[in-house]
């Protein structure tokens, strides 16, 4: 076959081995899915990197061989990368940039493989670099919409995706005062300043979730640089009987943790206990740093020291949790969330931040969390078919968001192949209600911000413990219908693997909520877009 009709093809791993070993199924799957595919329109994959037989997987899995595997490309031949994992975006980002050739992001529509996640993160990070890409998904990649797009992308080198659901700010109707609230406040928080404590940077290859002081000091927040060896430093001054104290808290609550007695496989009371200790070192580092928000890294560092750092984010981002006392013996923080923000998201942390505030302005809930933009499938309420998300998230979703608060909640052991070390999550099904969602992302050097409204929907216990299987079962899970937004707008727009969402009482406060966050935003100098149905 002619050179020109041999697509290129790599694909970006996790750092973590036995992360890439389990999801190397997946990804031949996938591929070998893809090669039909190509094969219909007379085009072969040539693959620009081997299946390693020592490492039992044929993902790239590190910086150092992404560059060495693109300087054996050729730069300006067409590219696919195929992501059936969740992928580390620095393993491929420094190669692309200077591709010159058509690039492809693609990923398979499967929620057991994290896929779209891994796709989502890449998508974001080559925006914020400034790199021109296309992107695509499917769950069988026979489907008209996937070998349409693919014929485009071949034949132009590259796929336009339908926005008729996005609208600029200035088109959407917001009343005088809203504005007038949102210039307010804008002005104080930029005069006021807040300090956001940032424990080390560049989570799992997040290219996307870096923002740059120079994008950020403008709004009024400035990062304080902590090390996540001096919260574990910290967190071996903590007492035992301190860490006990906040469990037997939680258990009063209700809260259930489903321990065992395999470290190696099982949640066991000791990992729970250690994550007591760190959710008490974290408060009492951000009160000595002055921190309104922080976001721990953990996936690199402390994964190789202490248990995971999820159930400690969930307690963070909820209003009411157990009492932690400084060195003065005062409460820290009383009657106050400490907004977290997963896997050290800069992006989500300015959003939780600003959304706490305005969430306590408005009388309304102030928790909130990022999720993963995971998976989905139509799902039939009340006689009508729905595209039902499902969002899920390790870690940082707060028990107040739970059907039952904390007694709705538990705490299942960390998936092996991703926490050694073990640790709880913070588990529970998200309670039906209206909720505001929104995502700040950067592209053209500019701080952009996507939003709308959505309603979080009850599925029949059945299916969510489907869709819970089909996914990450030790997970918190969010059941989000996203009215005005199909699921390939949203794919097609959204900037990032994660999305942030908030609780409204209804409909019409979660409308005047967004109304007010979105004037917010803008005259922070944020880019903002409205996506889904208008008010």
């Amino acid at each position: 076959m002619d050179a020109k009709n041999k697509i290129q093809l790599v694909a970006s791993g996790d750092l973590r081995l036995s992360a890439n070993q389990v999801g190397w199924k997946y990804q031949e799957a996938m591929e070998s899915k893809l090669e039909a595919a190509l094969n219909q329109f007379g085009f072969e994959v040539s693959r620009g990197h081997q299946v390693d037989p020592i490492k039992k997987h044929g993902f790239i899995d590190s910086q150092k061989m992404g560059i060495e595997v693109f300087r054996n490309l050729d730069p300006t031949a067409p590219i696919i990368v195929a992501e059936s994992v969740w992928q580390y975006s620095h393993h491929v980002l420094p190669g692309l940039t200077t591709h010159q050739g058509p690039i492809l992001t693609l990923a398979n529509f499967d929620g057991a493989s994290s896929g779209l996640v891994g796709l989502l993160n890449l998508n974001g990070s080559l925006t914020k670099a400034g790199v021109e890409y296309s992107t695509l998904w499917s769950v069988n990649f026979d489907d008209e919409f996937f070998l349409t797009k693919l014929e485009e992308w071949l034949k132009t080198g590259t796929i336009t995706h339908d926005y008729s659901h996005v609208s600029p700010l200035e088109q959407i109707p917001v009343e005088a005062e809203i504005k007038e609230e949102a210039a307010a406040y804008a002005k104080n928080f930029q005069r006021r300043k807040a300090i956001m404590g940032v424990f080390d940077e560049g989570c799992m290859g997040m290219f996307n979730a870096i923002v740059p002081d120079k994008l950020l000091n403008p709004l009024g927040l400035f990062k304080e640089r902590l090390s996540q060896s001096a919260l574990y430093a910290e967190m071996l001054k903590v007492n035992d009987s301190e860490a006990e104290e906040v469990l037997t808290w939680l258990l009063a609550k209700g809260m259930k943790f489903n321990w065992g007695t395999n470290p190696e496989l099982e949640l066991t009371k000791s990992q729970t206990l250690e994550q007591c200790k760190m959710y008490i070192a974290a408060l009492r580092m951000a009160d000595s740093y002055g921190c309104e928000t922080i976001g721990i890294q953990y996936q690199q560092g402390l994964k190789d020291l202490v248990a995971a750092s999820d159930l400690v984010e969930g307690l963070l981002n909820n209003v009411e949790r157990p009492p932690v006392y400084g060195q003065d013996g005062k409460e820290l923080f009383p009657g106050k969330s400490m907004p977290h923000f997963n896997e050290v998201d800069e992006c989500a942390g300015i959003d939780a931040l600003i959304t706490t505030q305005l969430w306590e302005k408005l009388g309304l809930s102030p928790e909130n969390t990022l999720h993963d933009v995971r998976w989905g499938e139509e799902f039939t309420i009340n006689g009508k078919k729905e595209f039902v998300w499902v969002f899920l998230i390790s870690g940082a979703a707060p028990p107040e968001h739970f059907i039952g608060g904390y007694a709705g909640a538990e705490s299942d052991r960390q998936p092996p192949m991703y926490f050694q070390k073990g640790g709880g999550s913070l588990k529970g099904i998200s309670k039906p209600g209206s909720i505001v969602w929104s995502r700040v992302y950067i592209e053209n050097d500019q701080l952009c911000c996507d939003l709308g409204v959505g309603e979080v929907v009850l599925l029949p216990e059945e299916e969510t413990k489907r869709r819970w299987e089909a996914t990450t079962p030790a997970w918190p899970i969010m059941h989000a219908v996203l009215p005005g937004i199909s699921r390939d707008q949203l794919m097609g727009k959204h900037k990032a693997n994660h999305i942030q969402v908030a609780y409204a009482k209804d409909k019409d406060s979660a409308i005047q909520a967004a109304k007010l966050k979105a004037q917010v935003f803008s005259a922070m100098g944020i880019n903002v877009f409205w996506c889904g149905e208008k008010p």
